[in-house]
């Protein structure tokens, strides 16, 4: 096997079109590093600007009323993480700050594709894009021929009539093969932890998950390694393996993705902005309105109130009723945005599950996924984030609702809370989830990564005894 391998990667040194494409990868690579560096940096520091000046902009506000400074609001912004240089994910289209006021929960804003030409449609060039995509096509040029070269120089019998055992012979060819990507993707990977560790103001970096990030790639090419190999097996010629080859990269990076998103969307489609509006204004036509003391479900939690607390009327009451029906009422509206926005939720998780599901035509699909979990830049940590914004907005307004109720007098109409209690409310604070939490949500990926593996390799190992 030794000398099968040595005698494989002494004839890729040799093969200029290796040495070309590689040079180019890596030029793209460093063009994208160079690219992402500069760009998150710009994009880190406006977030540490913007998160700065819009609590300062909260804390010098002057007394006011505090449901004057609900409705006046505050943003949450989610932050920049380290490892997001390398995979962007779906950060360019989620938005990145979400505007916290009184009665609305709004969605996520200012995406860095509404500020981009038609252009991005062709996708952006990243590290993951280099790493994902245009990996693989140096593994089908170095293992393309692997074995169609022995048939066609009729060098095969002479290796059967020496005595190499086939299945050491495939294993020297497959990991010949394997071997130079491999040495690449360590040094890709070390140096983007040491230029990573290295930057200031980073958020979340973590060796650890580039680790997981390494292995994840590195299985997703010995897939392709073993496929590829197996191809050039069951090929008559060198010209048709490669074509061969080419067609299975373009079923796994491109077309069964395009059809998993189709299949995926159409079994679990979206409702329109309008519908799901609409949907959301009737639920709250319905309900408690924390302005309107008058309306049904008002005069009804008037009542409980006054019962709860054995008083005949408000002024009885040890606290300011005003602030705690708006609190109840935007309560009441918290939960019907949790209610719709559930249903999105749902639709999201059952559209990924859907997507997931069709791993077994693709092992892209899983390699992706994980890429993007581990990284935090998938769309399940978008969600994690605008639920965290929510549960913010919603002590914001107790914290602002309390304040009336717990100062406030019997019928006083002009109420201000002083400057410096404004300084009191907690700031926003998201953290990601931890990567045992994102490997254990990944679990079904990691079967089908594994699966994609056995099953090919077992075919390569069986074909090798047959030819």
């Amino acid at each position: 096997m030794k000398n099968i391998i040595f005698k494989e990667l002494k004839e890729l040194t040799r093969d200029g079109r290796f040495k070309i494409a590689t040079g180019i990868l890596l030029i793209l690579l460093f063009v994208a590093a160079i690219t992402g560096i500069n760009q998150y940096q710009k994009n880190n520091q406006q977030y540490i600007e913007s998160v700065d000046k819009e609590r300062t902009i909260w804390e010098t506000q002057d007394e006011k009323n505090p449901h004057s400074a609900a409705h006046y609001g505050t943003y949450a912004f989610k932050p920049l993480f380290a490892l997001s240089l390398f995979d962007y994910g779906v950060t360019k289209y989620t938005g990145n700050s979400i505007f916290l006021e009184a009665h609305n929960r709004n969605e996520a804003s200012f995406s860095e594709a509404s500020d981009q030409t038609s252009l991005a449609r062709f996708g952006t060039l990243s590290i993951n894009f280099v790493l994902i995509y245009l990996f693989p096509l140096i593994i089908i040029l170095i293992g393309y021929n692997s074995y169609t070269k022995e048939f066609e120089h009729q060098t095969f019998k002479l290796l059967k009539s020496q005595g190499v055992h086939p299945v050491k012979l495939a294993l020297g060819k497959w990991l010949a093969t394997f071997i130079p990507v491999f040495i690449l993707t360590v040094v890709i990977f070390l140096a983007t932890g040491l230029v990573l560790s290295s930057l200031d103001g980073l958020a979340f970096f973590s060796w650890t998950s580039l680790l997981v990030l390494f292995v994840s790639y590195s299985f997703y090419y010995l897939i392709i390694t073993t496929v590829t190999v197996l191809i050039s097996m069951w090929s008559k010629s060198s010209g048709m393996s490669l074509v061969s080859s080419l067609g299975v990269w373009i079923i796994f990076s491109f077309i069964t993705p395009k059809i998993a998103t189709n299949f995926a969307n159409t079994s679990y489609p979206y409702p329109s902005k309008s519908e799901f509006s609409s949907r959301i204004s009737e639920d709250k036509k319905n309900g408690l309105d924390g302005h309107n003391p008058w309306n049904e479900a008002a005069k009804k939690l008037e009542e409980e109130t006054l019962k709860k607390y054995g008083v005949d009327s408000l002024s009885q009451l040890p606290f300011n009723y005003a602030g705690y029906r708006m609190q109840k009422g935007e309560e009441h509206e918290a939960k019907i945005y949790e209610k719709h926005y559930n249903i999105l939720n749902e639709i999201a998780v059952n559209q990924n599950n859907t997507y997931k599901s069709l791993s077994f035509i693709s092992p892209f699909i899983p390699v992706r996924f994980l890429s993007m979990d581990i990284t935090h830049t998938s769309d399940n940590l978008h969600w994690k984030f605008t639920k965290a914004a929510e549960k913010y907005r919603i002590e914001k307004q107790k914290f602002l609702n309390y304040d009336i109720k717990d100062n406030a007098k019997k019928g006083e109409s002009g109420y201000k809370m002083s400057s410096e209690k404004f300084k009191k409310l907690p700031k926003f604070n998201f953290i990601p989830p931890k990567l045992p939490q994102v490997l254990k949500e990944n679990m079904q990926n990691l079967l089908f990564l594994a699966l994609w593996f056995a099953l090919p390799f077992a075919g390569l190992i069986i074909t090798s005894k047959k030819i």
